[in-house]
C-alpha cells in the first residue's frame, strides 16, 4: 500500500500544484522537505519535518513513518535528477509520485530552445569538471547548480578549454513571480547570481580553441611518462568495453589514467576505479582526470590482486599493466554477467598468457600493429609503434 506521496512543487507553489497533488498534500500527516519547500506550501495542518543532516541519515527517518500518510516536497519534477530517484530506489512500493514542470523545461521555454537537443546536466552535489567533456561548438547545456558561485566556477572552464566566447544565462525562481534572467559570456563574466537558480550555457570555441573528442584523445591530452595505451589502440580498447551509462570499470595497472578517463567521457555518470602502485602515475592520472572531466575517477594503491576483492562488481574490466593468469582468472570471477573484459600485451610472456586465456575462455584474440608518419630527411616514411595483443571476453 502506498503511504509515501513524493511531490514536485515549483516557484508558484500550492497555486501550481495538480489537484491530486494537493488532495496528497492535505491528506498527509507529516510532510518533509527543505525550508524553501515549505515556504511553497504553507497553511496545510500536517507536522513539518526537514531535510536530515547528513542527508543519509533519511532512509531511517522516513522509514520510522510507515503506517502514517507521509509527503515529501522536492523541486520541479521529481525523477530528473531530483531526490525523488532515492526514494523510488529504497520505498519502492511505498512510493506515489506527482511531478511538476522542471527547471529544465521551464529554461527551454525562457530560451527557445528544444529540449531535445540540449544536454541536461546537474553539477549540484559534483565537481563541476563533471561537464568538460560535454564543451563543443553549438553545443547547449542547462545545467543544475550548486549555489551563487556555479556561473563564475563554469565561466572559468569554459576559458580554460578555450570556449570563452561561449553565452550564459543564469536564470533565477523560474516560473515564480520573482523571476531573474542575467546574460553574459565566459570570458567576461562577472555578474551576480541567486543561490537558486539554473544555468545555461551556448558553448562557442575561440580561434585558438583545441577541440578534443569524447573518446579517442590525442595522445599528448594527457600528462603521462610514455608508458600508456597510446591513441589508436585506446580507441580499440574503449570499442571493446562498450562505455554504457551508469556502468563500472576496472582498469587494473591504469597508469595515468587514459582508458578510464575516457571511459568516463565516452557514457553520462559511468564511473571507473583505477588500481595503480605507482605514486607518480596517479598524480598524472589525478590531474588529468580533472582536466579532462573525469574527477570522479577513484584511484586505488594496492597490489591489483588485493584491491579486486574489496571493489564493487564490474561491468568491464581492463588490464593494462600486470598481466597473469590468475588475476584473469580472478577478474573474470568476478565480471557482472554480459560483462566485458579486455586485456593488452606487449610483450611475448604476456601475449603466451593471453593465448592461454583465449584458448580457456574463449572471446577474441587480435594483433594490432599501428604505424605512423614521420618526416624522414626532406620525405616521410612509416614509424612503426610495438604491436599490440588484445583479448576480448564477454561473459
Amino acid at each position: 500500500m502506498s503511504w509515501l506521496s513524493v511531490i514536485g512543487i515549483g516557484e508558484d507553489g500550492w497555486d501550481g500544484l495538480s489537484g491530486p497533488a494537493k488532495a496528497a498534500l492535505e491528506a498527509a500527516e507529516i510532510i518533509v522537505g527543505g525550508e524553501r519547500h515549505h515556504g511553497l506550501a504553507p497553511d496545510l495542518p500536517a507536522k513539518r519535518v526537514f531535510w536530515p543532516s547528513p542527508f543519509s541519515a533519511m532512509r531511517d527517518q522516513i522509514s520510522g513513518y510507515e503506517g502514517q500518510q507521509v509527503a515529501v516536497l522536492v523541486t520541479g519534477d521529481p525523477l530528473w535528477y531530483s531526490v525523488g530517484a532515492y526514494f523510488a530506489k529504497n520505498f519502492a512500493e511505498a512510493c506515489v509520485f506527482f511531478p511538476q514542470i522542471s527547471a529544465f523545461q521551464w529554461a527551454a521555454v525562457r530560451l527557445g530552445w528544444s529540449l531535445a537537443d540540449v544536454e541536461t546536466l546537474t553539477i549540484h552535489g559534483r565537481p563541476a569538471e563533471k561537464i568538460i567533456a560535454n564543451f563543443a561548438p553549438k553545443q547547449r547545456l542547462l545545467l543544475l547548480t550548486k549555489d551563487e558561485t556555479t556561473p563564475a566556477t563554469v565561466a572559468e572552464l569554459l576559458v580554460a578549454n578555450g570556449f570563452g566566447p561561449s553565452k550564459m544565462v543564469v536564470l533565477g525562481a523560474l516560473g515564480g513571480n520573482d523571476e531573474t534572467r542575467t546574460e553574459g559570456v565566459a570570458n567576461t563574466w562577472n555578474e551576480t547570481a541567486p543561490a537558486f537558480h539554473l544555468l545555461a550555457v551556448e558553448c562557442v570555441a575561440d580561434e585558438n580553441a583545441r577541440l578534443l573528442p569524447r573518446t579517442g584523445l590525442p595522445d599528448d591530452a594527457f600528462v603521462h611518462d610514455g608508458q600508456m595505451t597510446k591513441r589508436e589502440v585506446r580507441i580499440q580498447t574503449l570499442a571493446a568495453l562498450d562505455p554504457r551509462r551508469g556502468a563500472l570499470l576496472w582498469d587494473l595497472g591504469s597508469g595515468c589514467g587514459s582508458v578510464a578517463i575516457e571511459w568516463m567521457r565516452a557514457a553520462h555518470d559511468s564511473l571507473a576505479i583505477g588500481v595503480e602502485r605507482s605514486s607518480a602515475r596517479r598524480d598524472m592520472a589525478a590531474k588529468n582526470a580533472l582536466k579532462l572531466g573525469a574527477p570522479l575517477f577513484k584511484q586505488i594503491d594496492a597490489n591489483v590482486a588485493d584491491a579486486i576483492d574489496n571493489m564493487p562488481d564490474p561491468d568491464a574490466i581492463f588490464i593494462g599493466g600486470g598481466l597473469d593468469f590468475s588475476l584473469a582468472e580472478q577478474a573474470v570471477q568476478r565480471l557482472s554477467k554480459h560483462g566485458r573484459l579486455v586485456a593488452n600485451a606487449v610483450t611475448l610472456e604476456s601475449e603466451c598468457t593471453l593465448a592461454a586465456l583465449h584458448k580457456k575462455y574463449g572471446g577474441q584474440l587480435i594483433h594490432l600493429a599501428v604505424s605512423r608518419a614521420i618526416e624522414v630527411g626532406a620525405k616521410r616514411g612509416w614509424k612503426s609503434s610495438m604491436p599490440v595483443t588484445q583479448w576480448i571476453y564477454v561473459k
